[in-house]
């Protein structure tokens, strides 16, 4: 039988129960919480361990600045106990303390070097020469008062370069003081100099003597900072001697003055070749010999400045600068010669540069002749090119510079690589001679014409085909420019140019430059001839479209030559100055645009060319619409049938050969080109003509859209056909609307509005009716 707990008993036992879960319950809580610590603990990046701090400076480093800035410290002191606490002590006392501080210090460098603090011992090292500098002045300032100071400071620098080099010397393992020696030895000349009271050639005399035993310590040296400390001196000092005789031989007044000048310029040139022979450096040898050379140059143009009128100071340059090519000949090292031949090429670059207004004015100068055409013959060439210009000072010296400079570049370089360009040069300077001397030698103007014509055929002649081309077009256009102040020299020149360009055009090389100069001639010509008979300008384009015929033709006879594309260009451009000139005269415009497509027609005739035929139906076209213009015609169908009728056979030519093509892209353009001008016309026109004829083809142009299937004939036509209609039945319409009640516009209105509404309502219904036998099925 099942025993059955007393209620009691019951109870008893769901207490133990439940003691027992309370239990259970807190040691699993604990649990859990021990879990949830350790993974946290295990999640948490491990701290990386401290990084020590790095220094920032070297042990060695942190030495050179604490023992500069204890010799900086010691030497304010000892500055500061001259200056201030002198006075406070008598002339033994003096003595004394500067003596021994100073033997003390200067000695101090032995034992420390002893024992290896060669860093402490450069620092004491320099205390000592600063204490020495201080004995100096402590003893101007107490027993040589009545001394001259710069006298004074000349000597001590000099006996402070010498104690200071044999203390080097003594303690050769310190590197301060031959240095520190060094910059003292710049002193002794300059302030001896200034001491003396010398006059501003001894001053520059002392400077360059100066740098020049500074250039020479600097070359034998081996030490670099003693290289370093001399080189400074020796550019530095040198610079400012160099600039001092620069300036003395430009405002020397005398000849005495400028030798004395180029003396001293002579010095400073001597120091920077021997320099220059014994750099390693081939760069730096090249640029201190080019600078000697510029110093020779400047030294003998100078000397010869004061020996010379007025305006050969360029020349009297020139001439040296070319004398430093004899010295190119000697035995040189190769950067010395190299530099001497820089020094020369820049001399002759400023000379030529110094005679360029001269060439500016002879060939810009003529220009001015544009604004005054005809006006009379000038007196001389320079008359001729100085119409609006001035005329330069010196011309017989500038064209004295460019005949020299173009003969040292044609005799002197021998170069392989540089003789071709040097040629170059050399006939581009005498080209520029030429030109410049009948304006310089005032010669009549008929023989200047005829000497620049001279200079165009020799030019055009040469064997070099592009140097030919571009100084004979050169001279060309300013034998044009200086034939315009005669008629008869404009047309004389013009038509033999013309001739010698089409006689050159032979030459196969030129004729892409020399056939399209001859037409440009030839363009003028025309010009010229038209102006010269008093044709008007649009009788004279008659006599213009001459040139794009005739570069038709040329072009044809070329075939795929390279001088096919220039000859159209100019023909072309030929054609656009003829259309100018008849603008107006809007029949002879008409002829001209319709001689100029005749051109093009026969252009596109040539395979390679059909595209210009585009070009030739617009001239066509254009120039119908001028001639309709000029006889006041305002119908604009006589305008676009012209365009309609060839747009719609090509449209059908197209279509026969490619029967895909669209009737947009075949007949589009040529109905619109009509029926749009047309259709806009007859809404402004109140006669019933233009809207019958124009509803009569929009109506047949439907009809063949409709028989053809094709959109494009069919859209337009019949777009056409409505707005035509609506036309005609504007006037009844617009009756019927003022016979209308005020209420009938609203009424219609409304009517409309609800039949879209109730057409809206059904359609959301129907969809409904759909969704919800759809839900059904599902």
């Amino acid at each position: 039988m099942t025993h059955i707990p007393s209620p009691a008993e019951e109870l008893r036992l769901i207490d133990t129960e439940l003691w027992q879960l309370d239990a259970r319950r807190a040691q699993l809580l604990t649990r859990r919480a021990w879990l949830i610590a350790a993974l946290q603990r295990e999640q948490q990046p491990t701290p990386a361990p401290r990084a020590e701090p790095r220094p920032e400076a070297t042990a060695p480093r942190v030495q050179n600045v604490l023992l500069l800035l204890g010799g900086v410290l010691l030497t304010i002191a000892a500055i500061a106990f001259t200056l201030v606490s002198w006075g406070h002590l008598g002339i033994a006392g003096r003595a004394l303390v500067l003596g021994t501080v100073t033997l003390a210090v200067l000695a101090a460098p032995v034992p420390l070097l002893k024992r290896g603090l060669r860093s402490t011992a450069e620092s004491v090292a320099g205390l000592g020469l600063v204490l020495t500098v201080l004995d100096s002045y402590a003893l101007h300032e107490a027993a040589l008062t009545g001394t001259d100071g710069t006298g004074y400071a000349a000597v001590a620098s000099a006996v402070l370069a010498g104690l200071w080099a044999g203390y080097a010397r003594g303690l050769g393992a310190l590197r301060l003081p031959l240095p520190a020696a060094l910059v003292a030895a710049q002193l002794p000349l300059p302030l001896g100099a200034f001491a003396a009271g010398a006059d501003p050639y001894a001053v520059t005399a002392a400077l360059l003597m100066t740098s020049g035993l500074d250039a020479v310590i600097a070359l034998r040296a081996t030490a670099r900072s003693v290289r370093v400390t001399t080189a400074v001196g020796a550019y530095g000092l040198g610079g400012w001697g160099v600039l001092a005789a620069g300036w003395l031989s430009w405002t020397a007044s005398g000849p005495s003055a400028a030798a004395r000048a180029a003396a001293l310029l002579t010095l400073a040139a001597a120091i920077a070749l021997g320099a220059a022979r014994r750099l390693p450096q081939p760069a730096v040898a090249r640029g201190t010999a080019s600078a000697g050379g510029l110093l020779l140059v400047a030294a003998g143009g100078g000397l010869l400045r004061t020996a010379l009128p007025g305006g050969w100071t360029v020349p009297a340059h020139l001439l040296c600068g070319i004398a430093l090519l004899a010295a190119v000949r000697g035995r040189l090292p190769e950067p010395v010669r190299r530099g001497l031949v820089q020094a020369s090429a820049a001399v002759q670059a400023l000379a030529v540069l110094w005679a360029v207004p001269l060439v500016l004015v002879t060939l810009l100068g003529p220009l001015g002749w544009i604004e005054r055409p005809w006006s009379g013959v000038p007196s001389d060439a320079r008359a001729a090119v100085t119409v609006h210009t001035p005329w330069p000072p010196y011309p017989g010296q500038a064209l004295l510079v460019l005949v020299t400079v173009a003969a040292v570049l044609a005799l002197a370089v021998r170069n392989e690589i540089w003789r071709p360009r040097a040629l170059t040069g050399a006939l581009g300077l005498a080209w520029a001679a030429c030109v410049a001397v009948p304006a310089v030698l005032e010669l009549p103007y008929v023989l200047t014409l005829l000497l620049l014509g001279a200079v165009t055929a020799a030019a055009v002649f040469l064997p070099t085909p592009w140097t030919a081309t571009a100084f004979g077009l050169a001279t060309s256009l300013n034998l044009c420019f200086l034939s315009l102040a005669s008629q008869s020299a404009t047309l004389t020149v013009l038509s033999a140019l013309t001739a010698l360009f089409v006689t050159v055009s032979g030459r196969p090389r030129l004729t892409p430059v020399m056939a399209p100069a001859a037409l440009l001639h030839a363009t003028a010509l025309a010009c010229a001839t038209g102006a010269a008979a008093d044709w008007q300008p649009a009788h004279t384009a008659l006599l213009v479209l001459v040139v794009p015929l005739a570069a038709a033709l040329l072009a044809a006879r070329f075939g795929e030559s390279p001088a096919t594309v220039p000859v159209e260009v100019t023909g072309a451009v030929a054609g656009l100055l003829a259309v100018g000139l008849a603008l107006t005269d809007l029949p002879m415009l008409a002829l001209v645009l319709s001689s100029a497509g005749v051109i093009a027609a026969g252009t596109a005739a040539r395979p390679d060319r059909r595209p210009v035929g585009y070009a030739a139906a617009a001239l066509f076209l254009l120039a119908t619409w001028v001639r309709l213009a000029a006889w006041d015609v305002t119908t604009p169908e006589a305008y676009t049938l012209p365009v309609s009728v060839p747009a719609l056979l090509v449209g059908a030519w197209r279509r026969h050969r490619e029967p895909r093509t669209s009737s947009w892209t075949a007949y589009g353009p040529g109905l619109a080109a009509t029926l749009l001008p047309s259709l806009a016309a007859a809404w402004g026109d109140p006669q019933w003509t233009r809207p019958l004829l124009l509803g009569a083809a929009a109506l047949l142009v439907t009809l063949l859209g409709a028989r053809h299937r094709l959109q494009a004939p069919l859209v337009l036509g019949g777009t056409a056909l409505v707005l035509d209609a609506l036309h005609e039945l504007a006037p009844y319409l617009v009756q019927a609307a003022d016979a209308l009640p005020r209420w009938v516009p609203p009424a219609l209105a409304g009517l409309l509005l609800l039949t879209v509404g109730a057409t809206y309502e059904r359609r959301i219904r129907d969809v409904r009716r759909v969704r919800e036998v759809l839900g059904k099925l599902n």
